[in-house]
């Protein structure tokens, strides 16, 4: 059993508002509130080499893309620290902080515990006017689908490559593109942290409709090969660019680095070239 198949389960008992998108939605006079939280872990999301400074700032930075994919400002972070030793707990909160102060947002206190893995858990706070929320359901027949930035750089940096390291272990959250695609009128939003092509599915099935991509338009990591690319744009987890969807007559959007890679229909599931894509990328599971 995977995390989403235990997501299913949790729908059954807190609804579908409740887990259908990156945040929880809070309505809050004229905008809404967003939540997340995430949690993350040494021996599986810390490769080795890490820094305890970056460390902090992936446990921040996997909560602001969150946010960020509801076209929300992040406003507050808080994060949670369990450490095996205390003499690590300084740079962690640095690397934390800096993140938080790069996306305009303020890390303001958390946790503190002694723990045999060094365990980290960020809940972030964000807002959003109620004509800027973006939720996962929104695609439509006849918008396009893009995706910003590079997917694949994570993992090409997890696999060696050293041009792609600081993309594994500093990820830039999409913050400001976030908000700007917003404003601008996206239909659905997602963040690609798990991967695009089980991104595509995720966005595909919240949204209930088909979607077709073209593999030679997919952004991938330089300095590859062609195969590995390919396959580390597509399965490869780590990434913060955003998936998303608009009408045609809105893209290119200004301020945004984005490529269109297909389209939405009527139907079900997600196509490349008119195949079937596998549904494969990063997931928790449980034998």
């Amino acid at each position: 059993m995977d995390d989403r198949a235990l997501v299913q389960m949790i729908r059954g008992i807190i609804g579908t508002d409740a887990t259908d998108d990156d945040c929880a939605v809070i309505e809050n006079g004229e905008d809404y509130l967003v939540m997340s939280t995430d949690m993350i872990h040494e021996k599986t999301d810390f490769p080795k080499g890490m820094t305890d400074y970056e460390c902090g700032w992936m446990a921040a930075a996997v909560t602001l893309s969150d946010i960020a994919a509801m076209g929300a400002t992040p406003l507050a972070l808080l994060l949670a620290t369990g450490v095996d030793r205390a003499d690590r707990v300084e740079a962690i909160i640095r690397g934390a902080d800096a993140c938080c102060r790069a996306y305009d947002c303020r890390l303001m206190g958390g946790d503190l515990d002694a723990h045999a893995e060094c365990t980290l858990v960020s809940t972030g706070l964000g807002r959003v006017s109620r004509d800027c929320l973006v939720r996962r359901r929104g695609a439509q027949p006849g918008n396009i689908v893009a995706v910003t930035g590079t997917p694949g750089q994570a993992q090409a940096g997890l696999d060696g490559y050293p041009a792609h390291w600081q993309a594994l272990v500093t990820p830039r959250p999409g913050v400001f593109e976030g908000q700007v695609l917003g404003r601008a009128g996206a239909t659905a939003m997602m963040d690609v942290s798990d991967g695009l092509a089980i991104s595509l599915h995720d966005l595909a099935e919240a949204s209930g409709v088909r979607m077709d991509v073209t593999g030679a338009v997919i952004p991938r990591p330089e300095g590859v090969s062609y195969e590995d690319a390919t396959r580390y744009a597509l399965f490869g987890g780590g990434d913060f660019g955003l998936l998303f969807t608009c009408p045609a007559d809105l893209f290119p959007i200004a301020g945004v680095d984005a490529t269109c890679i297909g389209h939405v229909s009527t139907g079900e599931g997600v196509f490349m070239d008119g195949k079937p894509l596998k549904k494969a990328g990063y997931a928790h599971s449980w034998e």
